[in-house]
């Protein structure tokens, strides 16, 4: 695993070769086509108000305007009251028969369709998905018992979705001391908003949420000194200030000891699954005072989603306990995606963690019932843990009636179950010829379930592919400490490890072979920064990887997105990545082909090489205009669009453009090691800023320096009704980053896998070679293994990084 404090390394195949260089033998690779050139554009059919009439009009707007196909994708049931009477409901015998018309329609015109794994646009599930083939999560219950005889003794039962829960295993741990939190000892809380009453934040029974706005803090007074292991901070919504706070202790309420600020992992977007535990280096004080200091914070990017919003202070719980956890354990155990750095053994010694040889599972003590009869073989103080599973909750949230618990993405019969109920029964309603000429493609848009980290078949998978028994370890499942630090991390990133595997093998891999069995091309967006994932592995499974890139929405564009589908589509040898282009948070009616084509430029020079224009919304009505839009969301490209006629010239624009950037393939310099933890994602250009600042220039240096120092948190207004932080990560700053070098990033499959040495140059067998590879944040033993396994005795040049006030990555 990876950690900051090692050295840096390059590894110097060849010297950089310039971006001008012709790429010979043009004639091996993929020859494009007009067909394959042409741009398609997102069809969303909304509240189920569809006819037959809008669906021709659509259609035939498309084929005018030179649009090579449409993604098709039912969002959201009937409005109240609804928008067409009656309401064309998913699922229903008129939908299916609407969809026929459609697809009818379309291979009329020459126009291709896509579908989707389900109803709406996220992810695959729906009603016919019960809790138990549904995405999955450990839970876990406590219990503190004493003695040397239980009998009939009902163990709680963890929190879990409506009725569904099973279980796993049931352990008993001597417990030598009591656990203990603020929620038992209730110390005084007062802060620097004088009149506020903040006692809520340490009382289960009180809701509320503590704001500031300005420098200030909040202060634990206990009755006697309290010995604090670990805090778990608890917020409404995601919060980046809550995760940032700074610990002072003191004896005495006067003079103050800092311990440092907590360490805020780095998250995405869908931040709600899970509260969050840091770890601390015990500390016994009478007074805890939690210190919020807006200086110094860290502008947004999409792993640090909370802190593109308008800053301040909102936390609902600040709960201290005498507990050694994991630090962040939520995401180093896949719940949700998290990265942070390891825990240390100056937080957690090894004697605060369990001992294996004094774990003991007494399943087989546990009736189907849950109660407990168990005599131990001596008497003693005991911590009963019962481990087990329940359904996550998610749904396809924006169906309709077809909306219902997301599929269990490491489940193949029940992924192919899923499938055959949306995709499968679209293919039936068309019928073998019809569906032959115009389907045309499978497509997975945005990942917006959250994460899992366990299946029925989980353990099973976990033993086969990491050699040992997950069960045997679970509580680091719970964050709880085995062995020793070092071994509860490394197990918990075998669980990460597993995760990624089975999300890209069993349900991306599922999907490909779906699509290869219905003779369609399989389609992708992005699985982070939301399931826990290697974010390019997936990729490895998918014909068209996709990203998606806003049009003036910076709270909510994606230059990861984009950078994950290039460098996956890349290393994976794809020979066309697509993008979900100009999506818009508040549509203003002023978007054109004037506005749009710099951005379709940037975002052309950075890899991509196919437009889906979001969003053509089917409008029902023929004599309404605008019609039917997408709640505001998007750029209105559709039929009633004022330039509609004339922006065929658009279309034929960025046509041309696709065509020629699909001959051939790139010419890359430089090839940028994701690293082995996990999660992960390619490597953004203010990354690298720290090991090769050579190449980005005094200038680049200085900006970025001035830029994540973000003093005064300076704001932005864009749209004009969100304010967020204005030096947010922005890819409109980085055009041309390397001086005329460029670059894609790897990970460890395609190096461990693919990687090759021919001519000087590295490949990864997708047909770009890279003249050097930089591996920034690597453990020495892992390049050792590289040059072991892949590279041969081509020369290591270790490297530091450079102190230009940039920030390094936290791996």
């Amino acid at each position: 695993m990876l950690n900051k404090k090692y050295l840096f390394f390059i590894l110097l195949i060849a010297g950089f070769v310039s971006a001008q260089e012709t790429y010979k033998k043009e004639n091996a690779f993929f020859q494009p086509t007009i067909e394959s050139s042409k741009p398609w554009v997102y069809w969303y059919w909304m509240q189920s108000a569809y006819s037959k009439e809008g669906i021709t009009a659509d259609l035939e707007a498309m084929k005018q305007a030179g649009i090579g196909g449409a993604y098709l994708m039912t969002i959201k049931g009937a409005a109240n009251p609804p928008l067409m009477n009656p309401p064309v409901l998913q699922l229903s015998k008129e939908f299916w028969n609407l969809v026929h018309w459609a697809l009818t329609e379309a291979d009329r015109l020459g126009v291709k369709i896509a579908f989707h794994p389900a109803d709406g646009f996220a992810v695959a599930g729906g009603p016919w998905i019960t809790p138990e083939i549904s995405m999955q999560k450990v839970v876990w219950s406590d219990l503190a018992v004493s003695g040397n005889n239980f009998k009939n003794i009902p163990l709680p039962v963890p929190n879990h979705y409506k009725d569904y829960y099973k279980d796993i295993a049931v352990f008993a741990i001597p417990q030598n001391e009591a656990i203990v939190t603020s929620y038992q000892k209730q110390p005084k809380v007062t802060s620097t908003l004088a009149d506020f009453d903040a006692s809520f934040l340490t009382n289960s029974a009180k809701e509320d949420q503590f704001r500031l706005k300005e420098k200030g803090w909040v202060q634990y007074e206990f009755d006697q000194p309290f010995l604090c292991k670990s805090i778990q901070i608890e917020t409404k919504g995601n919060n980046y200030q809550a995760h940032r706070l700074i610990v002072e202790v003191s004896d005495d309420g006067k003079n103050f000891k800092s311990l440092g600020r907590l360490t805020t992992p780095r998250q995405g977007w869908q931040d709600i699954d899970a509260f969050y535990t840091h770890s601390l280096i015990p500390t016994k004080a009478k007074y805890f005072r939690f210190v919020y200091d807006p200086a110094g914070t860290e502008p947004g990017a999409e792993d640090l989603d909370p802190a593109k919003w308008n800053q301040g202070l909102k936390v609902a719980k600040i709960i201290l306990s005498n507990e050694a956890l994991i630090d962040n354990y939520q995401g180093k155990s896949g719940a949700i995606w998290r990265l942070s750095p390891q825990t240390t053994e100056e937080q957690i010694a090894k004697s605060d963690c369990i001992d294996p040889s004094k774990m003991i599972n007494i399943s087989k003590f546990v009736d189907a019932n849950g109660v407990l009869n168990w005599k131990p073989s001596s008497k003693g103080n005991w911590r009963i843990i019962r481990f087990g599973y329940t359904s996550t909750g998610h749904e396809n949230a924006t169906a309709g009636a077809g909306r219902g618990l997301e599929v269990d993405k490491f489940n193949t019969e029940a992924i192919r179950f899923q499938l055959d109920h949306w995709f499968g029964e679209m293919l039936r309603t068309a019928g073998l010829e019809l569906a032959s000429k115009v389907v045309k493609v499978l497509h997975m848009d945005s990942w917006e379930c959250g994460s899992q980290n366990w299946s029925p078949v989980f353990r099973d998978e976990f033993k086969k592919r990491r050699g040992y028994d997950i069960v045997d370890f679970l509580p680091v499942m719970a964050g709880i400490p085995v062995k020793d630090i070092q071994t509860s991390e490394k197990i918990l990133y075998d669980v990460r490890k597993t995760i990624s595997e089975l999300v890209a093998e069993n349900f991306f891999g599922t999907l490909k072979d779906i699509a290869k069995e219905s003779n369609v091309k399989f389609s992708s967006e992005n699985v982070a920064p939301t399931m826990m994932s290697d974010g390019l592995l997936h990729f490895k499974y998918v014909d068209y990887p996709s990203g998606e890139f806003w049009l003036k929405s910076p709270t909510h564009d994606k230059p990861n997105d984009m950078l994950d589908a290039i460098s996956g589509g890349h290393i994976y040898g794809k020979d066309i990545i697509q993008a979900e282009a100009f999506t818009e948070l508040k549509m203003d009616w002023d978007e054109h082909p004037g506005n749009l084509k710099t951005l379709a430029d940037r975002n052309y020079a950075l890899g991509i090489n196919r437009f889906f224009y979001h969003v053509f919304v089917h409008n029902p009505w023929t004599d309404r205009k605008p019609g039917m839009t997408l709640d505001g969301v998007g750029s209105y490209f559709q039929r009633d669009q004022t330039w509609w006629e004339p922006g065929k010239a658009w279309v034929e624009y960025c046509q041309r453009v696709q065509f020629q950037l699909q001959k051939g393939k790139p010419i890359i310099d430089l090839a940028v090691f994701i690293g082995e933890d996990l999660p992960s994602r390619a490597m953004l250009p203010d990354r690298l800023v720290p090991f090769i600042p050579n190449v980005f220039g005094k200038e680049r240096i200085e900006s970025e320096k001035i830029r994540l120092e973000n003093e005064g948190q300076p704001s932005l207004r864009a749209p004009k009704e969100v304010t967020s932080s204005k030096n947010s990560t922005d890819l409109s700053q980085w055009t041309n980053a390397m001086n005329g070098y460029q670059y894609d990033s790897f990970n460890a499959d395609v190096l461990i896998r693919n990687a090759k040495v021919e001519n000087g140059k590295i490949t990864f067998g997708g047909g770009i070679s890279y003249g050097a590879l930089l591996f920034p944040g690597s453990h020495p033993d892992f390049l050792t293994q590289c040059r072991t396994r892949c590279l041969g005795s081509h020369p290591m040049q270790n490297k530091q990084p450079a102190k230009s006030g940039a920030r390094t990555v936290q791996r």
